[in-house]
């Protein structure tokens, strides 16, 4: 039992480095003195895979595993780096047990370049979790979370690379073409849960703004998003839509030399869900 327990976290700090803090080298050298020659083998064989971005044996870190998780409290800064090239994308997951989010994600590839960055808010992080794909080609890559909120709004921040949804099937949708200062808007029925939206140009620079409304110009979710390449880094998100009335708001905020490609469709239906379902309000516990 001891044996299983040491090796899975050689096998991981060795494929990624969370904030600086996971060093290069786990357990391993104490596996192959406690556990014999064949210990060794199989570590050093973990050890390569990872160091060459070769999938482990064992299976990855998936979504909000504690091993790719981390809590970010506010003002502060976390990173995540891969220096495997054979990653082209990885997935950033943010939540709050409640609280407002208000956080910036950047992609760093090389001394002062961000190819890709956005700022996103959430009214309510619980509720409304945030998820998108950033694409990393020709890595190595570092996805930075910085929570700007203050120290009373923590946040929790997962960075993945392993079962990154891939927004193919979403393209066989129509599209619709957003010119530079223009905006459209997508409502959705109350039985629709998550909403899956891909923006994309013909490789020019993407500088869009994608809001999630509740009723009259009540923002529960907005993102700010730019790209130097909507081509080769195009942005896929799915965005969680509980209750009636939602309505998925793209603006263009490009000048119109600029357009760019949207495709918006409804991603987790419910099937038992109905219009006619009473909503009770005012004062209900007297």
């Amino acid at each position: 039992m001891g044996f299983v327990a040491n090796k899975a976290p050689a096998t991981f700090s060795t494929a990624l480095n969370v904030g600086g803090d996971v060093n290069g080298y786990g357990p391993s050298t104490l596996e192959t003195r406690a556990f014999g020659r064949e210990g060794s083998i199989d570590s050093r064989i973990n050890d390569l895979e990872a160091r060459r971005g070769m999938p482990s044996r064992r299976g990855g870190a998936g979504l909000w595993d504690e091993r790719t998780t981390l809590i970010v409290q506010g003002n502060t800064l976390k990173t995540w780096s891969y220096a495997s090239p054979a990653i082209e994308r990885v997935q950033v997951a943010l939540k709050t047990e409640g609280r407002p989010m208000d956080a910036d994600i950047e992609l760093w590839q090389g001394p002062d370049n961000t190819p890709c960055k956005m700022r996103v808010y959430v009214e309510n992080g619980a509720i409304r979790p945030f998820s998108a794909v950033v694409e990393t080609p020709r890595g190595p890559n570092t996805i930075a979370v910085r929570n700007i909120g203050q120290i009373e709004f923590p946040l929790t921040a997962c960075v993945t690379a392993e079962d990154v949804p891939i927004p193919a099937d979403v393209e066989r949708e129509a599209s619709m073409i957003i010119q530079g200062g223009a905006l459209r808007t997508y409502p959705f029925d109350p039985a629709v849960n998550t909403v899956r939206v891909l923006l994309k140009t013909d490789g020019r620079p993407l500088n869009a703004r994608i809001e999630l409304l509740q009723g009259p110009n009540n923002n529960k979710q907005v993102v700010e998003l730019y790209t130097e390449d909507g081509f080769d880094r195009p942005f896929f998100m799915e965005i969680e839509t509980p209750g009636s009335g939602n309505v998925v708001r793209i603006v263009n905020t490009a000048p119109v030399e600029f357009p760019l490609t949207s495709w918006v469709e409804p991603g987790e239906i419910d099937i038992n869900a109905s219009n006619t379902d009473v909503v009770l309000g005012g004062d209900r516990d007297w």
